[in-house]
């Protein structure tokens, strides 16, 4: 019996020494999992019972268990390389057969599938053209096929618009009036937000009963957003004087206002007395000739009178006062007081257009308050600038609490977005948060009428605005039919601080070629494109098992199902039980090669004294044989 148990003893020593060489071996064998030899001892056992004092047989091998724990990430310069943290299988079709495995030292065949050494197709969850993964798990392959263009059907933009910015553009009507047309007259002044109304007038007054254009320009200017000024003018008609009477007279004379001038013993014509008028001690007075008429003309618009004669001032001309109004756009209105059953003043205004002084212009940049560009492609990717400009508004009518900006739209320097013919309107509250565009509390602009062109101007043959602009709706649905886009601003807010760009997204970008694979902490592929993009290729899956110490191991650090391991659970990385991924990384063997060096000391003792054993018994035999 001895002779057995000693043997047993020898080939239990010899397991340990095969498994744990093997061990060393693989030190360095990305993925592998150590193993250990589990011996169990051996007893003679009849049916009925053991016997009063057993005596052992041996040992015998149980099993040879291999340890799944986590061995150490190391990098590598691979962008395809990956390593799990934690628990997890990759998963590996050879050719219809499941296969299992740790190491994932990853690369692309000649057909653009990714394999791992053997050739061994990876597994994982696919995604569509758009890059969208679905749950549905096949071979995963990299195309290296150019990107397709996307052409932009939304931009979204997040800016500020400082509140402290002034209005820019003047709306003003323009209109001048007799003084004596209105002098008895008075009315009021209405605004667009609402104030009170503004009396004015009457101008004629007990203590003032012949005002002059000069105190009626006064008064109608001291009304909030109407600005007035006055002239005289003394129009000495065609025939009354002319050369001849100046250049023939023994003695012309000409005074204004009283005053005569002096020097004209040298005036021979209207034009010369009009230089010598225009010379006058009165700064504000000038003469001019105009049609054959001498028109003498203050600019201050108070009384005027000139007297001419040969001899004497036998000749004399009243000046006649004119009042010229400049109403801005703060001015709603002008209607005729009680007292007065019509008003020149309000007829004039009402049949006035308003006019705009400085308004905008997208070549001067004095007409607009700001302005800010990005980059939109067309159906074919081609690139092409898109420009926001935003100008100061008024508040609207009744509006306290609200602010309103313009906005112009260009692409490629042409208006687009209809704001040729008239801006969009944005209002914001008084928290200075967008509470509408034209209306719209979604803050979205759609642009249905940009036509893509090429640098000369000609349309580039992309697709165009689409043939009925109303059927236009917000999303732009997939796949796009026209260039019409989105213009998302419903973020934007109007604050007290300098202007400023938050963010701009929009979602097209021209044609890319492959450049590199990055792969995610989820384990998505990513592939990198030349143009920028970075699209999703699809999902590495991971499986795990009830039993991972039931998987039978087939070589080159693979391992396939059994029954003892049970059926496995194949699920996205970095979810449930399954590890994260590590990218351009790869698992190192967890073999602990000291402690594997000092198991293989003891496995050498164990067999030498299992050696030791047998000989003792053979010596024993021996001297029994030798018995006579």
């Amino acid at each position: 019996m001895a002779f057995n148990t000693g043997l047993s003893g020898l080939r239990a020593a010899q397991v340990e020494l095969d498994v744990t060489g093997n061990n060393i071996a693989n030190a360095s064998t990305v993925g592998f999992k150590s193993s250990r030899a589990q011996f169990g001892d051996l007893y003679a056992n009849g049916f009925l019972s053991s016997g009063n004092n057993p005596v052992g047989d041996g040992v015998r091998v149980q099993d040879v268990k291999q340890s799944f724990g986590q061995g150490n990430i190391s990098f590598t310069d691979n962008g395809l390389d990956m390593a799990i943290d934690g628990d997890g299988f990759f998963v590996l079709s050879n050719g219809g057969e499941v296969q299992y495995s740790r190491a994932g030292q990853f690369g692309i065949d000649k057909e653009g599938f990714v394999v791992n050494n053997q050739n061994m197709k990876v597994q994982g969850y696919t995604a569509d053209q758009d890059g969208n993964l679905s749950g549905v798990r096949g071979d995963l392959r990299i195309e290296t096929n150019n990107l397709a263009p996307r052409r932009t059907t939304n931009l979204q933009t997040d800016l500020n618009l400082d509140s402290r910015e002034t209005v820019l553009e003047r709306r003003v009507r323009d209109f001048s009036l007799q003084a004596s047309a209105i002098e008895y007259e008075s009315f009021a002044v209405s605004y667009a937000d609402g104030s009170q109304d503004y009396s004015v007038g009457p101008f004629a007054t007990a203590t003032n009963p012949n005002p002059s254009a000069s105190d009626i320009a006064g008064q109608i200017g001291s009304a909030p957003g109407v600005s007035a000024s006055a002239t005289t003018t003394a129009t000495i008609a065609s025939g009354s004087l002319t050369d001849s009477d100046i250049s023939g007279a023994t003695d012309f004379q000409f005074s204004i206002n009283g005053t005569p001038l002096t020097n004209l013993d040298t005036v021979s014509s209207l034009s010369q007395l009009a230089s010598v008028i225009s010379n006058f001690g009165n700064n504000s007075i000038s003469g001019r000739v105009v049609g054959g008429e001498l028109k003498v003309v203050d600019s201050s618009g108070e009384p005027l009178q000139v007297q001419w004669g040969d001899g004497s001032l036998s000749s004399s001309e009243d000046g006649v006062g004119e009042v010229f109004v400049t109403t801005d756009r703060s001015v709603s209105g002008v209607t005729t007081d009680s007292t007065s059953p019509t008003s020149n003043f309000e007829s004039e205004f009402a049949s006035t257009s308003p006019t705009s002084i400085n308004a905008f212009n997208p070549i001067d940049q004095r007409t607009y308050n700001h302005a800010t560009s990005t980059t939109i492609y067309d159906s074919l990717g081609n690139s092409h600038e898109m420009t926001q400009f935003y100008v100061k508004e008024p508040s609207p009518a009744g509006g306290v609490g609200q602010s309103q900006w313009s906005v112009y739209l260009q692409v490629d320097g042409e208006m687009v977005g209809g704001t040729d013919q008239a801006p969009y309107t944005a209002t914001f509250n008084q928290d200075g948060e967008l509470a509408s565009i034209n209306g719209d509390p979604n803050g979205e602009i759609i642009i249905t009428d940009w036509t893509p062109k090429d640098p000369n101007g000609d349309p580039n043959g992309a697709d165009g605005p689409p043939a009925d602009p109303t059927s236009v709706v917000s999303p732009i649905p997939e796949p796009p039919t026209s260039s019409a886009f989105v213009l998302d601003l419903s973020e934007a807010t109007q604050y007290g601080a300098t202007f400023g760009v938050n963010d701009q997204q929009q979602n097209g970008y021209t044609t890319g070629r492959l450049s590199g694979l990055d792969v995610s902490s989820d384990g998505v592929i990513f592939a990198r494109y030349t143009n920028g993009q970075s699209n999703p290729l699809g999902q590495v899956a991971l499986a795990s098992f009830n039993n991972s110490d039931g998987l039978s191991p087939v070589g080159d650090t693979a391992w396939v199902e059994t029954f003892e391991s049970g059926q496995p659970v194949i699920g996205k990385p970095d979810t449930g039980t399954l590890g994260a991924i590590a990218a351009s990384s790869v698992e190192e063997s967890n073999v602990d090669l000291s402690a594997e060096l000092v198991n293989l000391i003891i496995a050498q003792r164990n067999y030498q004294a299992n050696a030791k054993t047998i000989e003792t018994s053979d010596a024993v035999t021996q001297t029994i044989i030798n018995l006579r």
